[in-house]
C-alpha cells in the first residue's frame, strides 16, 4: 500500500451514547463510508472526515465485507472501537490503481485516539513492585486552581521504587490497576493499593499533559497511555519460512483465551526468532487476532507466505498488560510511531479541498498567551447587537493583554482551545474567569474574519501555526445556548459581573441553518452485495 498512509483511529464513548456518524455504503460508491458526523462528537473530536472509508475494524479488514457484517463489528465493539481509515482522494486513487488495501507492509500508519494525535502529550502506566523500604511516594488530596480535587503523588523518594517505575512528584492520579479513581477518595484509594499486594499499576499524568486532556475536553483513560515505561515487553517475531516451515505449533489450551506457541522445533526458524514455549499470540503482521478463531489464525498466518512477523508476549508481560487495562498491541503501534520522520507528512486532501488562506489574512491571527497581573488583563470584552461573536475594546496600553498583542475590535475566536464564536457572552467571560492566572486567546482581526467567514473555512490556529505547535480543534459549544450582547470589563475577577447593556437584546436570534440530511441511495456494499440497510447510526 505504498504512498497511502491509513489513521488509526481509536474512538470512545459513554455508554448508552453514540459514537456520532453514519456508516453508510451508496451506489456507486466503493467502501464503507463515513457520513453525517455529529457536531462536538467523539468522531468529529477524532478527526474522522465525511467520505472517509473504514479499511478495519479493529484489526480486521472489511473493505470488501458485507456492509451488515462491518456494522455488527462495531457494535459488538461497545465502548470503544478502533478503525483504519482513508480519506476519500487516497482511497479512490488506490482503487484505480488496483492497490490491495488488505496489505500493511508498506508505510507506517498516522495514530489518533478521540482527536488526540501520535503527537499529543500522553498518560503515563507506571508499575511498581514494593521492596522492603515500601514504594517510595505519598499520597496528598490537592484541590487546583479551577476547583477540582485531585490525588496527586508527593515526596517521591528519589531512586525508590515509584521513582525507577517513572513516577514523579505531582503527577495525578488516574486509574489503580486498570480501574478509573478520580472520584474515590484518599482513604479508598490507600484501601485499593493495599489490597493489590506486593505490586500495583499507575495510570498517571503530569501537569501539562493534564492541562492538555482538560483543554481538549477529553476523559483520560489508559487507551490513551505510553506503555514505554512498563519493565517488560512484548516481542516482535520475525520469520522466515526454512525448508519444514517456521518449526511450532500453534494450539489453544485449556481453561485459558488466547492462542499458544507450543512444541517449538530446535534450530527453527520459530526459534531462531526469539519464540518460546507458551507464548501468547497477540497479533500478525500488526493485525491483532485475540478475536479470531483458532482456524482464522492460522489461515492469517499462511497467507503470510514466506515470511511472517508476529506480535507475542510471555505470561508475565501479559498479566502486567492485563493490569494495566491495555493491549499489547500499544507497544507495536508505539515503536511504529517511534520510526515516523520528524517532520510530519502534510495532512490528507479532502474530499472538497480547502481554500489555500491568503497571507495577507493569515498575519491578521494571534495566538495571545497573557499573564494576569494585578491589573488583570487589561481589556473589555464587547458583544455587538446583531454580530455574531466577541469583541476586544479598551485595550489599556501597556497592560497584559497589549504585551500579548490584542487590539481593539480583534474578534475572539477560541478562549483556551475553546471554539466560542456560537458562545453567549455570558459563557465566554466564564470561560475567561476559569483560565486562572494564565490565558490564551484565538483573535482575527476584521480583514482576516470576514476573509475567512466570506470562504466558509473555520479559523484555527492551524492556519498560520506550525504543525508541530497546532492546537487540535475543540469540542463546539452546544447550539442551543442562547447569545446575548452585552459589554463585560474583565480586567479584574470583581469587575467581571459588572455588566453593562451597550444595546438592548434582540427579541429573537435567527434561527441557525438547519442540518440538511443526505439524500439516502439505494444500498450497495463495497462487495456487490446488498444489504437492508442503507446506513447505521454509531
Amino acid at each position: 500500500m505504498a504512498g497511502y498512509r491509513p489513521r488509526v483511529i481509536v474512538l470512545s464513548k459513554k455508554p448508552g451514547q453514540s459514537f456520532g456518524f453514519l456508516l453508510r455504503v451508496e451506489q456507486g460508491e466503493d467502501g464503507h463510508l463515513i457520513r453525517n458526523l455529529e457536531r462536538g462528537s467523539p468522531a468529529k473530536l477524532v478527526g474522522l472526515k465525511d467520505g472517509d472509508r473504514i479499511l478495519r475494524v479493529n484489526g480486521t479488514y472489511v473493505d470488501e465485507m458485507d456492509h451488515t457484517r462491518v456494522v455488527d463489528l462495531v457494535k459488538e465493539s461497545g465502548t470503544s472501537v478502533t478503525f483504519h481509515v482513508l480519506d476519500v482522494a487516497s482511497y479512490k486513487q488506490a482503487k484505480t490503481e488496483g492497490v490491495d488495501l488488505s496489505d500493511q507492509h508498506a508505510t507506517p500508519t498516522q495514530h489518533a485516539m478521540n482527536g488526540v494525535g501520535g503527537g499529543a502529550p500522553k498518560p503515563k502506566l507506571c508499575y511498581l513492585a514494593k521492596s522492603s523500604g515500601g514504594y517510595g511516594f505519598s499520597l496528598r488530596s490537592i484541590k487546583d486552581e479551577r476547583g477540582d480535587v485531585g490525588m496527586f503523588m508527593t515526596e517521591v523518594a528519589p531512586g525508590g521504587v515509584a521513582g525507577r517505575a517513572g513516577v514523579k512528584t505531582n503527577d495525578r492520579l488516574i486509574e489503580v490497576n486498570g480501574e478509573n479513581t478520580e472520584n474515590a477518595t484518599h482513604d479508598q484509594i490507600i484501601e485499593k493499593i493495599k489490597a493489590s499486594g506486593s505490586s500495583v499499576m499507575f495510570l498517571l499524568v503530569d501537569e501539562d499533559t493534564d492541562r492538555f486532556y482538560k483543554i481538549k475536553r477529553i476523559r483520560i483513560g489508559a487507551g490513551l497511555a505510553t506503555a514505554k515505561l512498563l519493565p517488560l515487553k512484548p516481542r516482535i517475531a520475525d520469520l522466515v519460512k526454512g525448508s519444514d516451515g517456521y518449526g511450532y505449533f500453534l494450539r489453544t489450551e485449556p481453561n485459558k483465551t488466547g492462542h499458544f506457541i507450543r512444541d517449538i522445533d530446535r534450530g527453527s526458524p520459530a526459534e531462531r526468532a526469539g519464540l518460546k514455549e507458551m507464548d501468547r499470540l497477540v497479533a500478525v503482521e500488526g493485525v491483532e487476532v485475540d478475536g479470531c478463531s483458532h482456524e482464522q489464525v492460522v489461515d492469517r498466518i499462511r497467507q503470510c507466505g514466506s515470511k511472517c512477523c508476529l506480535l507475542v508476549v510471555d505470561e508475565d508481560t501479559d498479566k502486567l498488560y492485563k493490569m494495566g487495562g491495555v493491549s499489547p498491541l500499544f507497544y507495536l503501534e508505539e515503536i511504529t510511531e517511534s520510526l515516523l520522520p520528524a517532520t510530519p507528512p502534510p495532512s490528507y486532501p479532502e474530499s472538497v479541498p480547502a481554500p489555500v488562506p491568503d497571507p495577507v489574512t493569515t498575519d491578521l491571527l494571534k495566538l495571545c498567551k497573557m499573564e494576569k497581573t494585578s491589573a488583570g488583563y487589561g481589556f473589555h470584552l464587547n458583544g455587538i447587537q446583531g454580530v455574531f461573536g466577541q469583541y476586544v475594546k479598551e485595550v489599556v496600553k501597556g497592560g497584559a493583554a497589549d504585551r500579548a498583542g490584542l487590539e481593539d475590535e480583534d474578534m475572539v475566536v477560541e478562549v483556551d482551545g475553546v471554539n466560542v464564536e456560537q458562545s453567549s457572552h455570558e459563557q465566554v467571560v466564564g470561560l475567561i474567569r476559569k483560565s486562572g492566572s494564565s490565558l490564551v486567546l484565538l483573535v482575527a482581526g476584521k480583514q482576516a474574519n470576514d476573509h475567512f467567514k466570506a470562504k466558509g473555512v473555520a479559523i484555527t490556529p492551524q492556519l498560520f501555526i506550525p504543525s508541530s505547535q497546532a492546537r487540535s480543534p475543540s469540542p463546539a459549544p452546544s447550539p442551543s445556548l442562547a447569545r446575548s450582547h452585552t459589554p463585560a470589563q474583565i480586567d479584574t475577577p470583581a469587575t467581571l459581573e459588572e455588566v453593562q447593556e451597550e444595546e438592548e437584546e434582540e427579541a429573537a436570534e435567527p434561527d441557525t441553518t438547519p442540518h440538511q440530511e443526505r439524500e439516502r441511495t439505494p444500498s450497495v456494499s463495497s462487495a456487490a452485495s446488498s444489504c437492508s440497510s442503507v446506513d447505521e447510526r454509531l
